[in-house]
């Protein structure tokens, strides 16, 4: 059993093994992120902080359209 893995043996690897399990997980993840732009572009009237929620959706992947969904939609004010 080999421990050590180079660069080289990257070549070694098929990566379209791994494709039904890598796809679920991104189509999930770009689909969280766009319904979290989605709403907050039509309730950004309404939402304080704009501007870093963008910034925390975009970058930090799949776990910020979650805390957008949980967190962010608290912080709207009430007309």
């Amino acid at each position: 059993m080999k421990l050590h893995y180079g660069p080289s043996d990257i070549k070694d690897i098929d990566f379209m093994a791994f494709l039904p399990i890598i796809m679920p997980v991104i189509v999930v993840s770009t689909l969280l992120v766009l319904i979290a732009l989605i709403d907050l572009y039509r309730n950004r009237k309404t939402r304080k902080n704009v501007l870093p929620w963008i910034l925390v959706i975009l970058f930090a992947n799949t776990i910020g359209p979650i805390l957008y969904f949980v967190i962010g939609r608290k912080d709207c004010e009430r007309i």
